[in-house]
């Protein structure tokens, strides 16, 4: 099969011919038919977390299960599905509280990974549990979710983490409360999904944050009431003015800059909530004052792949999708085949698109 390779970090992906081990028990094999670039894969790609090259990134995808190993009963061959990193037991301890993103279990591909030069079988790494920038993957069976066969393939894989990690953090992470103001920033794919999330629960106010006009305008689309640019104004002063003096009762934080990090407790009202939803580099690191925190009864919460469910979460999306309620199609900005991925990464690198999707044909 093909698949794009990480060979050095910060380098373009090379796309080289894999051989796919076959589905053990408890794995699935998947053709992809559609996979979303998400921040997460640049951010290794780039080399910004570490890790271990050479790797095959790609996390966000659907497609048609083509076998399943013994023990799986869930799904079968044909059926289409959405393809997860999200691998979990169910039974550990964070799977008990409903962490299953942060599941303590080990897994056999966590130890031995499904990929390998087709040229001299050296191996190659199963880049965020999945390595969906590929034609085919080998899974955990706790990694897919059955879709309808009439769904479009593209704007499903966006519920493979953009969606859910956006939309989660609001409804899962801080179950924000009807009425209340709500601010998030970063207008990214995540992002606009926070935003969606919040006025579907009801936020009074929902203040976008970002830096390019052109995403604060697709926020507007999502359902935020106000648009902040910082290059313009300063962000605490406006939110200030929009929440008469109070601040606001959460803030989401939806980009890994440090920046965005450090200023966001100084947005949040007594009794407010700072949710850190985008990942920063292994070298970042933010500080507060914990006196303030502690006398204002305000909280920081830590939410990854928005403290979702996703054999609950994502029949529940797709609900919503096709009821006109929650957007999709709209946050895919271009669609690109495996060979021009590199271009396609460049553009989300330039800030010129919310989701980019590599197609399969």
């Amino acid at each position: 099969m093909k698949a794009a390779v990480c060979r050095e970090f910060g380098k373009p992906l090379s796309i080289e011919q894999l051989t796919l081990a076959e589905p053990n028990h408890g794995e699935v094999q998947v053709r992809i038919k559609a996979c979303a670039i998400c921040h997460s894969d640049i951010n290794y790609a780039e080399g910004a977390w570490g890790g271990t090259l050479p790797a095959v990134y790609g996390h966000e995808a659907a497609g048609v299960v083509e076998t399943i190993g013994e023990g799986v009963s869930h799904i079968k061959p044909g059926d289409h599905v959405v393809v997860t990193l999200v691998r979990s037991c169910g039974t550990c301890g964070c799977c008990e509280q409903g962490f299953y993103g942060s599941c303590e279990s080990t897994f056999p591909l966590d130890q031995q990974t499904p990929l390998s030069a087709s040229d001299d079988g050296s191996k190659i790494v199963h880049g965020l549990r999945t390595g969906a920038f590929a034609e085919q993957v080998v899974v955990e069976t706790s990694q897919v979710v059955p879709i309808p066969k009439d769904m479009p393939f593209d704007s499903a894989s966006l519920l493979a983490c953009g969606v859910i990690t956006g939309w989660g953090a609001v409804v899962n992470t801080a179950r924000i409360r009807a009425g209340t103001t709500t601010v998030v920033i970063g207008t990214g794919g995540v992002g606009l999904n926070s935003i969606q999330g919040a006025a579907m629960s009801g936020a009074k106010t929902i203040i976008a944050v970002d830096l390019s006009d052109s995403k604060l305008e697709a926020a507007k689309q999502f359902g935020a009431t106000h648009l902040v640019n910082p290059n313009r104004e300063n962000a605490g002063d406006a939110i200030s003015r929009l929440t008469e003096g109070r601040g606001a009762d959460y803030v989401f934080v939806t980009v890994g800059a440090k920046t965005a990090f450090d200023q966001s407790y100084n947005l949040i009202a007594k009794g407010g909530v700072v949710v850190l939803v985008g990942m920063a580099g292994i070298d970042v690191t933010t500080e507060f004052n914990p006196l303030d925190l502690a006398d204002s009864s305000q909280r920081i919460l830590g939410s990854k792949m928005g403290s979702s469910n996703i054999q609950r979460d994502i029949p529940n999306l797709i609900s919503l999708y096709r009821q006109g309620r929650l957007k999709l199609d709209e946050l895919i900005t271009r669609r690109y085949p495996l060979e021009q991925i590199n271009e396609a990464i460049a553009a989300v690198n330039n800030g010129e698109a919310l989701r980019n999707v590599i197609v399969f044909d």
